[in-house]
């Protein structure tokens, strides 16, 4: 599916969208959309919300207001609901009781959770990748390889990015594994925004470009044990990074964000 069927699937005029944002669109549409066959409005709404979550254009801890969001899409409450309802399912959202819907905000433990889940389910995926790979996936595995290093070359942190999600999904293709694909899938959103984050700083650009091109060589040996190494230690290294960022307050935790919503309600 390429960028273009991305905007039949945004509820508003998307001549203005970057390439990102579109790419975003296509990801949660994948997932969270994934049983609609063609776009509706609550998928379209969840889909325009789920990627401006993901671009960081409405940050963590914001509030969704259902009366805001139906005035923008022109529409009643009930769609709002139950897009926000979808997104909360995949952990872009949380929706409490007698309060009002906000953008998810994942503290250290969860994100430790997370990447260490992601760290042995991709190792699993890279082992079996390594096995089972054709040379076919090997072929789109370098191609996106080379998008990796374009990428990096040029410093354009959003293209690095959606290069590095295709690589891995392409890799989940190779590995042959339906459950651990429709696990990582459902991970995958809740960590995109803090991927962007640590990537964004160079050294663990670098490393993480590293561990790619290392990780090319064990699956064209068919390397399985380094293949299923190398994958971990690249997911370990970007939670150290992430860690760093969360000690150094670059992060939102839930409090500080919590913190924000009571001062912009007395503003």
């Amino acid at each position: 599916m390429g960028l273009e069927r991305a905007d039949s699937w945004i509820a508003t005029t998307p001549s203005s969208q970057s390439a990102s944002f579109l790419n975003a669109v296509l990801v949660v549409r994948r997932i969270v959309a994934e049983h609609h066959d063609r776009p509706s409005l609550v998928s379209r709404v969840a889909c325009e919300v789920g990627a401006e979550i993901i671009e960081n254009i409405r940050q963590s801890g914001e509030d969704l207001s259902s009366v805001e969001l139906a005035e923008r899409y022109e529409t009643s409450r009930t769609p709002i609901r139950e897009a926000l309802l979808l997104l909360e399912k995949e952990g872009l959202v949380r929706i409490p009781q007698r309060r009002r819907p906000h953008v998810a905000v994942l503290d250290i433990a969860e994100v430790r959770e997370i990447y260490r889940v992601r760290a042995v389910l991709f190792g699993t995926v890279a082992s079996d990748a390594a096995l089972l790979r054709s040379e076919d996936d090997l072929a789109a595995l370098r191609e996106l390889v080379g998008q990796l290093s374009a990428a990096h070359d040029a410093q354009d942190l959003s293209a690095y990015l959606w290069a590095n999600v295709a690589f891995y999904n392409r890799l989940t293709i190779a590995a042959n594994n339906q459950t651990a694909k429709r696990i990582l899938d459902s991970l995958l959103l809740r960590t995109l925004r803090l991927r962007r984050l640590s990537l964004s700083l160079p050294k663990r650009r670098e490393k993480s470009m590293a561990h790619h091109f290392q990780l090319m060589t064990a699956l064209e040996e068919q390397d399985a044990p380094l293949a299923d190494a190398l994958i971990r230690s690249n997911h370990l290294h970007a939670l150290a990074a992430l860690e760093q960022l969360f000690a150094d307050g670059d992060v939102p935790s839930p409090t500080r964000s919590r913190r924000r919503r009571r001062q912009a309600a007395a503003d």
